[in-house]
C-alpha cells in the first residue's frame, strides 16, 4: 500500500526543512568551517535518502512474484487439462506471474483443454 501523494509532498516538504535547518543550528554556536561541512553533508544525505525512499514503487513492497519459461509440451485426452503455463485460482492473491516461451499445448475429446499461458480458473 503506498502513501498519497500529498502525504509525500507534505512529508517531504518537512523533511526537507527540518533537514536543512541543521546548518543553521550549527551556525548559532559560530561553527568552524569543518563543522558547518559536516553539518550541511548531513542535511544533504538525510533529503537524498528521504527522497529516494519516498519515490519507490509501491510494487515494491508487494510479494515477489515468479516466472514460467521455456516449458515442454502437453496434451490432454478424455476429459484432462493440459498445461505448459500457470494454472491458479484467482482467490490465490495478487502475485506478479510472467510466463514466457511456453511448449505446445493441445488437447483432444470432450472435455479436455489446453492452456499455454495463465490460467485463473
Amino acid at each position: 500500500m503506498g502513501m498519497s501523494r500529498s502525504r509525500k509532498i507534505t512529508v517531504i516538504v518537512v523533511a526537507v526543512v527540518l533537514t536543512a535547518s541543521t546548518p543553521f543550528f550549527w551556525l548559532l554556536d559560530n561553527p568552524d568551517t569543518g563543522q558547518l561541512v559536516a553539518a550541511s553533508v548531513q542535511g544533504a544525505t538525510g533529503i537524498a535518502a528521504l527522497v529516494w525512499a519516498l519515490m519507490q514503487s509501491p510494487t515494491s513492497n508487494q510479494q515477489p512474484g515468479f516466472v514460467v519459461a521455456d516449458t515442454g509440451r502437453a496434451k490432454a485426452t478424455g476429459g484432462g487439462r493440459a498445461s505448459t503455463g500457470v494454472q491458479r485460482p484467482q482467490e490465490a492473491g495478487n502475485v506478479s506471474i510472467r510466463v514466457e516461451r511456453t511448449g505446445d499445448a493441445t488437447s483432444d475429446g470432450p472435455g479436455s483443454s489446453a492452456n499455454t499461458g495463465i490460467d485463473f480458473s
